[in-house]
């Protein structure tokens, strides 16, 4: 485990390689799990607010979803999650060919709005977790991100090379320089 301030993050996120494959996994990270992608407090007020600038992008069944349920709703935990469309994939999502895409990431790069999507989403496989005293950052292995562990390796891009914008976002550049000066210190090491 690497500590920094609260934080403290899994070694798995200097040591692991990954770089997502959307071609061969075909975005199911926003299809299964056991509820929609997870929210901060601040992005259920978001969502409400950007959901007219969202909307267009959407399929019928994702804003017939979100009409429905809300722009997000209350997982059996109690936190507060993305809507989902029949129980499976988040109602945010569209799809390019045959590949699940976020609608909101979608009107982000096309400039109508300044939210890119969900921490949580921007941040996968990477998981935040906050307890009483400190906040967890582990890395998740789901199955449907095989080949993006699979690119990973073969390109010799590490978690947090890859998600070196999402961190940035989550946790501030200091942050991310320290977890850099960390990995490089392990590989220095003959750790990794």
């Amino acid at each position: 485990m690497l500590r920094i301030g609260d934080y403290i993050f899994s070694l798995d996120l200097l040591q692991k390689k990954f770089a997502c494959d959307l071609h061969a996994c075909l975005g199911n990270c926003c299809r299964y799990g056991d509820a929609g992608a997870p929210l901060q407090e601040n992005e259920v007020d978001i969502l409400e607010n950007i959901i007219d600038k969202v909307s267009p992008y959407l399929r019928d069944e994702g804003r017939i979803a979100i009409s429905e349920q809300g722009t997000s709703v209350m997982d059996i935990d109690g936190e507060m999650v993305t809507p989902l469309i029949n129980g499976q994939e988040c109602a945010y999502t569209i799809l390019e060919g045959n590949i699940l895409k976020c609608a909101i990431e979608k009107a982000w790069s096309e400039g109508k709005t300044d939210f890119r999507k969900p921490l949580s989403c921007h941040l996968f496989p990477v998981r935040i977790k906050k307890y009483e005293s400190f906040t967890a950052v582990n890395v998740e292995e789901w199955p449907v991100c095989f080949p993006g562990r699979e690119k990973g390796r073969k390109e010799g891009i590490y978690v947090y090379e890859f998600l070196e914008d999402a961190l940035k976002r989550a946790f501030g550049e200091d942050i991310y320089r320290q977890i850099c000066f960390a990995a490089e210190s392990i590989k220095n090491r003959g750790i990794i």
